[in-house]
């Protein structure tokens, strides 16, 4: 989807300051008033405002409007960004500066605010939406737009290039497994398995760095969960889309503008365990309630998932300690990572390779502790070649130790997908 340059800059910003003070928007109540009523008082005045112009030879009326008076009354230029379904991410570096994500890769668009205060104006009309302030003051602020996209802002001096603001735009549909399977994400042999672990209750962390696709892969899984469970989701901000009927999505809340009322996600998960959960999912764990999660997963709340960053299997033990002792409970970092290797059976990790793919790197399990230190195994894993530099997902031949219960109780499992051989095809 191709997006048309904006108009020049100084006849956009002229016509933006005439429209302005004809709405008197300080009297005009936009908050009251509905959107499309206001759009079409915002064109209105806007043509007779035009009329009394002399254009450019060649300006597009239509356009020239469109973008003024998205920019007074809407989201400026982001309206185009966010309606191409294409654009993953947008990222705004000061009102000059645009780039979006499509397909994994970055590219800076021609899209331009008419000036750094119009880029404001956006940022606060965005904010106050959600009962969220920024200013000189709070100069961070997270916050959602209606449609569910993640935002967030900083504002100058923090930013020297202005105001940042990036928005993850939230997905109109829900994908699949078929999906992730689709475009090279996971291999079908990995999906069988792991279609096996939310079914038997396996405790499962999704890791990953910033914009793996950690959050897309835990979506997929938790639709995997079997109807007739009571699920209770713990987010900063909401995004998963699970479609099960007995569900309770919760969001954490930041401080009011008097610094109150804040609920953090410990608080979230500590308060779960009371609403009869049979299972629990944390859209991710960054802190301290690490803890109260791992505690969750061994207490009788089997079958719970959450995310956390991380650059690989390994790191994510250590970074799951490092939450831990972030709780503030004193505990030896012995029985720290005894909690960790009896509540986790799984670790799934994504990776974004430079080219932009999302794929299952690995997928490991948890098994015990050896000699003071957390023990796992790979189950399968992504290669590169150095010859063909192609890679392929493959089992490694090991066999996870929580099947054989499983047998043993009556319960039929593949074993073939763990043969030591090529988990799907080259990607």
């Amino acid at each position: 989807m191709s997006l048309p340059a904006a108009p020049p800059a100084d006849l956009a910003r002229a016509l933006h300051g005439e429209l302005l003070a004809s709405l008197d928007l300080r009297r005009c109540d936009i908050m009251q008033m509905p959107e499309p009523e206001l759009r079409a008082l915002a064109s209105a005045r806007l043509e007779e405002i035009i009329a009394r112009h002399a254009l450019p030879p060649g300006a597009d009326t239509r356009q020239l409007v469109r973008f003024v008076v998205d920019e007074a009354i809407g989201l400026g230029p982001l309206e185009q960004l966010l309606a191409d379904d294409s654009v993953t991410e947008i990222m705004v570096n000061g009102a000059s500066q645009v780039f979006v994500e499509r397909d994994g890769r970055l590219a800076r668009t021609a899209t331009r605010f008419t000036s750094e205060p119009a880029l404001r104006a956006i940022i606060e009309r965005i904010v106050s939406r959600v009962g969220r302030r920024v200013d000189d003051a709070s100069p961070l602020v997270d916050a959602r737009l209606p449609d569910g996209s993640r935002v967030n802002v900083v504002l100058a001096p923090l930013s020297l290039c202005g105001a940042a603001l990036t928005i993850r735009k939230f997905a109109r549909r829900r994908l699949t497994i078929d999906d992730l399977v689709g475009r090279g994400t996971i291999a079908p042999p990995m999906v069988a398995f792991l279609a096996e672990c939310v079914r038997h209750r396996r405790n499962i962390v999704i890791s990953g760095g910033t914009g793996s696709g950690k959050t897309t892969l835990l979506n997929v899984l938790s639709a995997l969960i079997p109807e007739g469970e009571r699920i209770v989701t713990i987010e900063d901000a909401a995004e998963l889309q699970l479609a099960h009927a007995n569900l309770v999505p919760l969001e954490a809340r930041t401080a009011n503008l008097e610094g109150r009322g804040e609920i953090t996600i410990r608080d979230l998960v500590r308060n779960a365990l009371r609403m009869r959960p049979d299972r629990i999912v944390v859209g991710e764990c960054r802190g301290g309630e690490a803890l109260d999660m791992l505690q969750a997963m061994n207490t009788g709340h089997d079958g719970s998932l959450t995310t956390a960053h991380a650059n690989g299997p390994r790191d994510l033990l250590s970074r799951l300690e490092v939450m831990v002792l972030m709780s503030g409970v004193d505990l030896p970092l012995q029985a720290v990572r005894e909690q960790i290797a009896a509540a986790i059976d799984l670790i799934v990790h994504v990776a974004r390779a430079p080219c932009g793919t999302r794929r299952v790197t690995h997928v490991v399990e948890v098994t015990d502790v050896d000699a003071g230190v957390i023990a796992t195994q790979d189950l399968f894993r992504y290669t590169t070649t150095r010859a063909s530099r192609q890679g392929r997902f493959e089992a490694t031949g090991q066999v996870p130790a929580f099947y054989e219960p499983l047998r043993a109780s009556g319960i039929e499992l593949d074993y073939s997908i763990f043969r030591r051989e090529p988990a799907g095809g080259a990607a």
